[in-house]
């Protein structure tokens, strides 16, 4: 008989080595049925405990009983409300063999209302793994029935199988979680979330489906102040209060670091889905105790709608993020529907992104030049650079357009090196075909650039690599790129200085210097903003404006350039306040290289028929 059951083993050790979670039950079955079989019992059962609810599991049973009760009281038993016998297989060591009798009245009554048999035998056959119980392998007899050692044994090796087989299904549970839920709340993770979306939108289900895009404000600052293990604990909290604060059926998950995404369930209207996100909103922004601390965080909330079977979910996910985007430009703590106006300047943007680094590389850019002229002469002193470009779909572009891309997409630095060397080069050139030329040229700088560690070294070698003198080359910086990075912004100043470029604060006035911010800064030139010169001649505001900034520049012994200028009312006005230079419609738009070149070699500006280019 060994013999025939070393065969029974090993052949239920070969059916169990393809089992997973979704043919357990029905596997199990069969080797139950093939078990009753060869051992002549009646009935099989097999059970998996849940330890965290000290209960045993009913996975599969043979033969399947025809009638099932509902609740089933053999589907799901409780230790701490079983009776005897089922108590005893949670911590069960070895096989528990159970025979009609006295002390056994209580399990054969369960039985009995489980499966309508009354006075059976059973064979309780413990799964062991890692040294705790974590099923029961079982076995029923209408009527007696003894166990031999050798067939006890061979129930033993089975039993060891399955508990194997248990343990390889937990963990393949355990990474399947993993692999779509969120480690530090336990919300389903970005995979889950696009599998969702891809259902949610699949044909035939009705819409439109909303989905709120949130992103905590400002919690990086909590971070740094109280650690990381405190932003985790708010993040979990805050995990917590937007499960509470939707319907069971919607759908709550983390993409990473302090946003999430809800999925409202079933068709909703844009009033509903608002309504949802301002109930979030209010709820995340109640206090949160952390460490004895109450802490508040607002969040901003993008909404965006879609259409199953005709919206994607790339598309869906892509316009929430974008509406979020626009709620934290607000100043956070807004909630923000995505319109088609948002859809058509992302589209744009998107276009320009995909093809800048190409246009830097490939030559597609080009510079146009402004004249700077001295008011009484009309002499032109200095050019200012101004990047252009005619993009493949969009057209012709304004640089304040493809500028922000660039600094949004960090090329910023490829765009201004490009400028640097094209403004220096075309200026050696004109040195070449008009001999005594004196003039300076005047070059926008990035924020991004004015912090670079290189950037100073970068210059030097443009200047000596086109012949260009130091003096001859001025760099321009807005109020707001000196003061984000003051220190850095700092440093590379005085490197620009001591390397002899001249420096301006381009439309002085509209930023943020302080009068001792200014006192402190290398700088040489300002630059008088043109929303000031505009309307100089009739309104009092800017006039005064306008005399403040000339006295400051005096006092300081600055360069001032008015911008802007476009009727002689106002080269007047700048010129009887001591204002010297100035550039604008007035004198010349933006024009090409090759126009510039007539300018420069006249001499002055007294003609104003020149095509307007725009700035």
């Amino acid at each position: 008989m060994s013999a025939t059951l070393d065969e029974l083993v090993a052949t239920v050790a070969g059916q169990l080595m393809a089992v997973d979670s979704t043919t357990v039950a029905a596997e199990a079955g069969t080797v139950l049925r093939q078990l009753v079989g060869y051992f002549g019992m009646d009935l099989s059962f097999l059970r998996f405990h849940d330890q965290d609810r000290r209960a045993t599991i009913l996975v599969a049973e043979w033969p399947p009983r025809p009638d099932v009760p509902d609740p089933d009281p053999l589907g799901c038993i409780f230790f701490d409300s079983a009776d005897p016998t089922f108590a005893a297989s949670e911590h069960l060591a070895d096989v528990m063999v159970v025979r009609p009798g006295a002390d056994t009245a209580e399990y054969q009554e369960r039985v009995l209302q489980g499966s309508g048999i009354a006075h059976t035998s059973t064979a309780i056959v413990p799964l062991r793994s890692g040294g705790l119980t974590t099923g029961v392998l079982g076995f029923v007899k209408f009527g007696d029935r003894g166990w031999e050692p050798a067939e006890l044994r061979a129930l033993r090796t089975i039993a060891a199988l399955l508990a194997q087989l248990q343990a390889r299904l937990t963990a393949e549970d355990q990474l399947r979680h993993l692999a779509h839920h969120d480690e530090l709340t336990g919300l389903p993770n970005r995979r889950a979330l696009l599998a969702h979306l891809e259902n949610s939108l699949a044909p035939g289900w009705p819409g439109p489906r909303a989905v709120l895009f949130i992103d905590v404000d400002r919690l990086k600052a909590m971070n740094d102040f109280l650690g990381h293990q405190a932003g985790d604990q708010f993040i979990q909290a805050v995990a917590a209060r937007l499960q509470a604060n939707v319907r069971p059926q919607d759908f709550v998950a983390r993409l990473g670091g302090d946003e999430f995404v809800v999925v409202i369930d079933g068709p909703s209207s844009p009033g509903h889905a608002e309504s949802v996100a301002l109930r979030i909103q209010a709820a995340v922004a109640e206090p949160i105790e952390l460490g004895g601390q109450a802490l508040s965080r607002t969040v901003s909330v993008g909404l965006a709608l879609a259409r199953p079977g005709r919206d994607f979910v790339s598309e869906w996910l892509h316009d929430a993020d974008h509406a979020v985007l626009a709620a934290k430009a607000r100043g956070g703590n807004a909630v923000v529907s995505f319109t088609e106006e948002m859809r058509t300047r992302t589209d744009a943007h998107n276009l320009v992104e995909m093809h800048l680094q190409a246009a830097i590389r490939d030559g597609s850019l080009t510079l146009d030049y402004q004249p700077v002229v001295e008011l009484t002469s009309r002499r032109v002193v200095a050019v200012e650079a101004l990047a252009r470009w005619i993009h493949p779909v969009l057209g012709p572009l304004q640089p304040d357009v493809f500028v922000g891309v660039a600094e949004a997409t960090n090329l910023a630095g490829e765009l201004g090196r490009w400028v640097l060397d094209e403004a220096c080069r075309q200026l050696a050139q004109w040195d070449a075909t008009n001999p005594g030329l004196d003039v300076r040229v005047h070059v926008n700088v990035s924020p991004a650039q004015l912090i670079a560690i290189d950037f100073v070294d970068g210059v030097a070698a443009t200047l000596a690599a086109h012949g260009v003198a130091a003096r001859r080359l001025v760099l321009e910086m807005t109020e707001q790129a000196v003061v984000r990075d003051h220190d850095a912004a700092l440093t590379t100043l005085r490197g620009l200085r001591k390397l002899g470029v001249g420096v301006a604060i381009d439309d002085f006035g509209t930023g943020y210097s302080s009068m001792e911010q200014l006192k402190g800064l290398p700088v040489s030139i300002l630059k008088i903003d043109r929303a000031f010169v505009r309307d100089l001649g009739t309104n009092p505001q800017d006039l005064a404006i306008v005399q403040a900034v000339t006295a400051l520049a005096a006092a300081f012994g600055l360069e001032l350039i008015a911008e802007g200028v476009e009727d002689e009312a106002a080269a007047a006005i700048l010129a009887d306040l001591g204002c010297t230079q100035a550039q604008g419609f007035l004198f010349s738009p933006p024009v090409s290289a090759a126009t510039m070149r007539g300018l420069l070699e006249a001499g002055d500006v007294q003609l104003r028929c020149l095509p307007a280019r725009g700035k």
